[in-house]
């Protein structure tokens, strides 16, 4: 047998990744029509719902700037709160789109041709949502500027390049700036075909700039697929490097329970982890307001993501027993001390709603019936959610609460402008979600249309 009929062999003993016999002529009705199509009222009524629920977090944002940091929950000794438990969770979020996007890419994995492009999104919208909360936290986002390293008339003052606060600045802006150009790189071609069906003149006037001159040429796709080619490169380090960052903001300090080496590929994992819970929850509600997506996001394409989720979540409890062991090894009072405060302690409920969420609740995707039930999948990525935010609060609130002089202990003081602060973070990433449903396409017309025939035959048996 031919190499040839080999490969067309393969493709067809695999499931198809596009279901419905569709055409290339369906492919650009069905992933155009919530574009073209006037706002149904589902749609209206979610999106004033996230845009009030926005709005709310404008309002409570404003009131602590101009009051002062004492309405949230941070004292002495717990001086670091919402701001930076929520900062790292959202961070964590955007980690699954630029690994789908990127990192899948790269090794050729076409399942992923109907779902990167809203993990893409949900990357620069939880990026977007994540920056909001180092500014606020330093209680004067005014002087926020002085963040950034540039000529100025200040003498000597300059940023501390020894901080890891300050290569956050550095990896989260690359971060963003990266996926934001890799996102539209891909949107490219398909504003071009908005723009050729377009019924009205300024709806081709909009699609024609975003659309770049797209003509569709030999030329064009060859450009498009080396620029392509050479962002997913640049993005996928980016994955390893910014969590690793983010998680230096405690690694590299002297407190026990932050102390410790690990923490860098155990953010990584549990980054990705937190990301495709929420690629699961947001891909759940897409197939749900657009039922004819269901034909291009399938149940095949939710089982993959489940099962890098219980991945994940293997990774995730294992760091959560070695950080343990290390604590004993190390043989070392006051860090033995930190992690038994943590499980045993006056916050040991949330340390046992994170292992449950995070370590017991994934292991439900062993069973084939559970990774392929859509209300399971929903459920069980908003429990890895919530798991993966108190993470965060256990992190960092436990190692504070309880300093090395027990004259120097307190309790973190939870706030109402917490609960509405993080929240509300929900409101915006949301609101940009809904925007996006709407005016750009949900998946990628032009990385679908080639893996239209994997797993069935041509017409006409070719």
């Amino acid at each position: 047998m031919s190499e040839a009929s080999m490969n067309m062999a393969s493709e067809v003993a695999r499931k198809p990744l596009i279901l419905g016999n569709k055409t290339y002529k369906d492919i650009s009705d069905d992933i155009c029509e919530p574009v073209e199509a006037a706002p149904g009222k589902r749609w209206l009524a979610l999106l004033l719902s996230a845009k009030g629920l926005f709005l709310f977090y404008l309002i409570h944002i404003a009131i602590v700037v101009s009051t002062g940091m004492g309405l949230l929950g941070v004292n002495s000794p717990i001086a670091w709160g919402t701001m930076i438990i929520t900062f790292v969770f959202w961070i964590g979020i955007g980690h699954a789109g630029t690994l789908i996007s990127a990192i899948l890419f790269l090794f050729r994995q076409k399942w992923r041709t109907s779902v990167a492009r809203s993990a893409e999104a949900m990357t620069v919208f939880a990026v977007m949502t994540a920056g909001i909360f180092p500014l606020i936290h330093t209680g004067r986002p005014w002087l926020d500027f002085w963040l950034l390293p540039y000529p100025n008339q200040r003498g000597p003052l300059w940023v501390n390049f020894r901080s890891p606060l300050l290569w956050d600045v550095f990896a989260v802006s690359t971060y963003a700036t990266v996926s934001s150009v890799f996102w539209y790189v891909g949107l490219v071609p398909d504003f071009a075909t908005l723009r050729d069906r377009a019924k009205t003149k300024i709806r081709r006037l909009i699609y024609g700039a975003l659309s770049m001159g797209w003509r569709g040429s030999a030329r064009d796709w060859a450009h498009y697929e080396m620029v392509y080619l050479i962002l997913a490169g640049l993005s996928t380090p980016l994955v390893l490097s910014v969590h690793t960052i983010v998680s230096f903001d405690f690694a590299v300090s002297q407190l026990p329970g932050w102390h410790t080496t690990i923490f860098p590929p155990y953010f990584v994992a549990g980054a990705i982890f937190s990301g495709f819970g929420m690629v699961v929850t947001l891909l759940t509600l897409v197939r749900i307001g657009f039922p004819k997506f269901k034909d291009y996001i399938t149940i095949d394409h939710m089982e993959v993501m489940n099962k890098i989720i219980m991945a994940t979540g293997l990774m995730v409890g294992y760091a959560y027993g070695s950080e343990f062991f290390i604590a004993w090894y190390s043989g070392n009072p006051y860090e033995q001390y930190a992690f038994i405060n943590r499980a045993f302690g006056p916050y040991a409920w949330s340390y046992w709603i994170m292992v449950t969420c995070n370590v017991i609740i994934p292991q439900l995707f062993w069973v084939k019936k559970f990774r392929r039930s859509i209300p399971v999948m929903f459920v069980v990525s908003i429990f890895v959610n919530i798991g993966m935010w108190f993470e965060r609060f256990v992190i960092t609130v436990t190692s504070l609460h309880r300093d090395f002089l027990p004259s120097s202990w307190g309790m973190y003081e939870w706030s109402w402008f917490d609960t509405a602060i993080l929240s509300g973070s929900f409101g915006m990433f949301l609101t940009i979600f809904m925007l996006y449903l709407k005016f750009v396409p949900a998946i990628s017309i032009a990385e679908v249309k080639p893996v239209l025939y994997v797993g069935r035959q041509r017409p006409g048996g070719h």
